[in-house]
């Protein structure tokens, strides 16, 4: 079975100011880039290939429209290529959690496929949505669909007609099968991912950004992506920490985990 996590991430959202989450990076509200796209894995990754580190957000858009990074035929298929990977990822320096995500993809190539998905599910509302679904298949079964739709419709009810909710719930499930948690093409089954210092280190900052403190950090359903239980987590955090990701300090059962690496360079608009 799989370990048994929080994956409500709407919950997890809900409380924060709308200026606060757009300083951080979060997107609020019930529309979501999965109505015609996935977490666009591939795109990124050549973006952010063929982008220094220090890039400013013009670099980025120009990187895809003049430069045509990304291999796309024509220039309505570049601009609406950025658009997706902005709503996705924000491609804007000025923002914490792409900022931070930034700093973190030289580091650990294994860990940039779980850096994306949990900076998509933070700014994307559908793929939230979808988690419960995808994360709570046990590990080794087969994946099931209506789970998923039965989730969107819950959080969507009639503004998704059923071609569209069809379509995000196809996007979805290649997102969830890009990211690893699945496998297959037609019929896909749950599989265990790996946790890396690097991914603990991002996912305890996002549950920061939303408010969570201490031993609540390894209980927000950013960490719940990670396929990990508490013990595990919290060893990974001490790891981060010899790297100088993050400072973590336990007495008994009490935490504290602080980030003033990560969070000590990022520019302010």
């Amino acid at each position: 079975m799989n370990a048994l996590l929080p994956v409500d991430f709407e919950a997890a959202v809900v409380g924060i100011a709308e200026r606060e989450a757009a300083v951080w990076g979060f997107r609020l509200g019930d529309k979501g880039t999965h109505t015609s796209r996935t977490i666009m894995l591939d795109e990124l990754s050549l973006l952010l290939d063929a982008v220094p580190g220090d890039a400013s957000r013009e670099d980025y858009a120009d990187a895809v429209t003049a430069g045509n990074c990304l291999g796309k035929r024509t220039v309505a298929n570049r601009k609406i290529s950025l658009q997706h990977l902005r709503e996705l990822y924000s491609l804007d320096p000025n923002v914490v959690l792409f900022h931070v995500l930034r700093e973190l993809w030289g580091r650990d190539r294994p860990s940039r496929t779980l850096l994306a998905l949990l900076l998509a599910l933070a700014r994307d509302p559908l793929l939230r949505v979808t988690a419960s679904a995808a994360l709570g298949t046990p590990f080794g079964h087969e994946f099931a669909r209506q789970p998923m739709t039965n989730a969107l419709i819950d959080v969507a009810g009639d503004r998704l007609n059923r071609q569209t909710l069809d379509k995000v719930v196809r996007n979805a499930a290649s997102s969830w099968t890009q990211s690893g948690h699945l496998r297959g093409r037609g019929r896909k089954t749950r599989q265990q991912v790996q946790a890396t210092p690097v991914t603990v280190a991002y996912a305890l900052l996002i549950g920061f950004a939303t408010g969570r403190r201490g031993r609540l950090l390894f209980e927000a359903p950013w960490c719940g992506v990670l396929d990990s239980d508490s013990g595990k987590l919290i060893d990974l955090a001490v790891a981060a920490k010899r790297v100088g990701l993050l400072d973590f300090k336990q007495s008994g059962s009490i935490i504290d985990v602080s980030f003033p690496y990560l969070l000590k360079s990022r520019r302010r608009g």
